[in-house]
C-alpha cells in the first residue's frame, strides 16, 4: 500500500513539475529578450544566431526556474490532493504527513543534486558562450539600411545620402557620397541616379552611378600648393566593403577568467590565491614606503642614556636644524610624505580591487550551493502550504508560489548586492534567503501536521463572529464614557 501511495504522489508531482519548469523557463527567457531587445532588433541577426542565444539563455536561467518549478508543483500537488479529500483519507489511514511527503522530499533532494551538477559544469560554459555572443551582438553595427534624405555613416570613412529610393530598393536618385580620408577636405561624389546591389555574401555593396561628378582635392597638408579635380562621368562604379557591419566572432578566452565562468574547483583554486592578497600587499607596502622613512632604521642606533639626555633638551626642530636649512628640510619632508601617501593610495586602490575580486569569487562559490539547495528549501514551503490551502489548479497555488518566490528572489538579490558593496560577508549574504525561508518552511510543516486552518477563510469568519459581540460591547462602553 505504501509503495502504491509513493507512486501516486510522484505521478501527481512529475506532471506539474515538468509543465511549470518549461513555463517559468519560457517566461524568464522572454524577460531576457525584453531587457536586450534594443540591442538585437535592426542588426540583421540570422536565425541560427538567435537560436544559439535562446539556447544559452535557457541554460543560464535553469538555476532560477528549478526552485520556482519545485515550489509551484509541490503546492499544486498537495493542493489537488487536499481539494479532492485524498489527503484526508490518507491521514485517516494513520499515515503521517512527513511520511506522505517522503517520496517528494527524496525527489527534491535529487533535484538539488542535479541542480548543483548543472550549476557546476553546464552554467559556467553557458555563461561563457552567452557573454561572448551577447558582446558580439551588442557591438555589431545595425544592418545596412539606406533611408531617403538621411546620411548613412555606419560604413567607415563614408557618408551616403540619397534623395529618393524606388519601390524595388535598388533604383536611387540624387545620390551624394562623402569620402572621408582626413585630408584637406572630404572627397565628394554626386550623381543624378544609380543602381544599388549587395553581393550574395553581403560583404560588398556596389553602386552603379550615372550622370554625375567626382570632386577631389589633392596635395600635402599644411601647404597651399594643391590641385582641385572635378571629374564628370556618364557611368561610375563604386564598391564599398561591408565587412565592418558583419558580426565578429570574439574568442572565448576574453571572458574565461570571469568568476561566473568557473566551476567550484576552479573557484576554490582562485580563492586560495586571492586570500594571500593581504600578506602580499602588507609586504609590498612596507617595502615600497620604507624608502621614504629611512630614519626609522636609526632609531635604536644610539644608547638609551645618550638618546634620553639629547632628546630632553630638544624642544623643536630648530634646535637640531640650522635656520638656513629649515625651509629646505621642510620642503624635503613634505615631498617625502606626499610621495609616501601617493604610494600608499595606489596600493590601497589595487588592494580594494583584489578584495572585490575575492568577494565575487566567494559569492559565486556559495551561490552554486545556495541555489541548488533552494529547490529543497522551497519544497519545504510548497508541500505544507499546499496541504493547508487545499486548492488545486493553477489559480490559488500560483498566487502563493509567486509571493514566496518573489520573497526568495528579493532576498537573494539583496544578499548579492550587499556582498558586492561589502556590507555583508559572502557566507551570510548568499545564504540569507535560506536562513530566512527555512524557519518559515518548518513553521508551515508544523501547522500542516496539525491540520492548521491558517489559510481557511471560514475559520477567520467564524473567529470574527465570535469576537464581534465583544468588540461591539467595548465600543458601547467607550461611547457611554464619552457621553458622561
Amino acid at each position: 500500500m505504501i509503495k502504491k501511495l509513493d507512486t501516486l504522489i510522484l505521478k501527481a508531482f512529475v506532471g506539474p513539475f515538468i509543465a511549470t519548469f518549461f513555463i517559468t523557463s519560457f517566461v524568464l527567457v522572454l524577460q531576457f529578450f525584453w531587457l536586450y531587445i534594443d540591442d538585437i532588433v535592426g542588426k540583421g541577426i540570422d536565425l541560427f544566431t538567435i537560436a544559439q542565444l535562446i539556447t544559452y539563455v535557457a541554460a543560464t536561467i535553469v538555476p532560477l526556474s528549478l526552485p520556482l518549478a519545485v515550489l509551484l508543483s509541490s503546492i499544486m500537488t498537495f493542493g489537488n490532493l487536499g481539494e479532492t479529500f485524498e489527503l484526508v483519507a490518507i491521514k485517516s489511514a494513520g499515515i503521517p504527513l512527513l511520511r506522505f511527503m517522503l517520496p517528494m522530499m527524496v525527489t527534491a533532494l535529487l533535484i538539488c543534486v542535479v541542480a548543483f551538477q548543472f550549476n557546476n559544469y553546464i552554467i559556467p560554459v553557458s555563461n561563457l558562450k552567452l557573454n561572448r555572443l551577447k558582446y558580439d551582438i551588442i557591438n555589431k553595427k545595425p544592418a545596412f539600411d539606406l533611408k531617403e534624405g538621411t546620411f548613412y555613416t555606419n560604413i567607415p570613412n563614408y557618408a551616403i545620402k540619397i534623395g529618393k529610393k524606388e519601390k524595388d530598393d535598388s533604383t536611387l536618385s540624387r545620390i551624394v557620397i562623402y569620402e572621408k580620408e582626413f585630408g584637406l577636405q572630404d572627397n565628394i561624389i554626386v550623381a543624378e541616379k544609380g543602381i544599388m546591389k549587395v553581393s550574395a555574401d553581403k560583404r560588398f555593396l556596389e553602386f552603379t552611378l550615372k550622370n554625375g561628378w567626382r570632386y577631389q582635392e589633392r596635395g600635402n597638408r599644411g601647404t597651399s600648393h594643391t590641385e582641385y579635380i572635378r571629374l564628370g562621368f556618364k557611368e561610375f562604379k563604386k564598391v564599398f566593403d561591408l565587412s565592418s557591419l558583419q558580426m565578429n566572432n570574439t574568442a572565448d578566452s576574453l571572458f574565461k577568467n570571469n568568476y561566473q565562468m568557473l566551476s567550484v574547483r576552479q573557484l576554490s583554486k582562485a580563492i586560495d590565491s586571492l586570500e594571500k592578497t593581504n600578506v602580499f600587499f602588507e609586504k609590498k607596502t612596507k617595502t615600497e614606503t620604507g624608502i621614504y622613512f629611512k630614519y626609522v632604521n636609526y632609531l635604536d642606533s644610539m644608547p638609551a642614556k645618550t638618546s634620553f639626555e639629547n632628546t630632553r633638551t630638544i624642544k623643536s626642530m630648530r634646535d637640531i636644524i640650522p635656520d638656513s636649512m629649515m625651509n629646505a628640510a621642510q620642503d624635503r619632508a613634505i615631498s617625502q610624505f606626499n610621495s609616501a601617501k601617493g604610494n600608499i593610495d595606489m596600493n590601497y586602490s589595487e588592494f580594494q580591487v583584489k578584495r572585490k575580486d575575492l568577494r565575487m569569487h566567494l559569492m559565486a562559490w556559495h551561490e552554486k550551493f545556495a541555489m541548488s539547495l533552494a529547490c529543497f528549501v522551497l519544497f519545504l514551503i510548497g508541500a505544507p502550504l499546499g496541504s493547508i490551502i487545499r486548492k488545486g489548479g493553477i489559480g490559488t497555488p500560483l498566487v502563493f508560489a509567486v509571493i514566496f518566490f518573489v520573497v526568495f528572489f528579493l532576498l537573494n538579490n539583496f544578499g548579492r548586492k550587499f556582498v558586492k558593496e561589502d556590507v555583508m560577508q559572502p557566507l551570510t549574504g548568499m545564504w540569507m534567503a535560506t536562513f530566512i525561508l527555512v524557519p518559515i518552511g518548518v513553521f508551515l510543516t508544523y501547522k500542516a501536521m496539525r491540520d492548521s486552518q491558517l489559510f481557511n477563510q471560514e475559520f477567520y469568519f467564524r473567529t470574527f463572529r465570535k469576537i464581534s459581540p465583544l468588540l461591539k460591547k467595548l465600543n458601547f462602553k467607550r461611547k457611554s464614557t464619552e457621553v458622561q
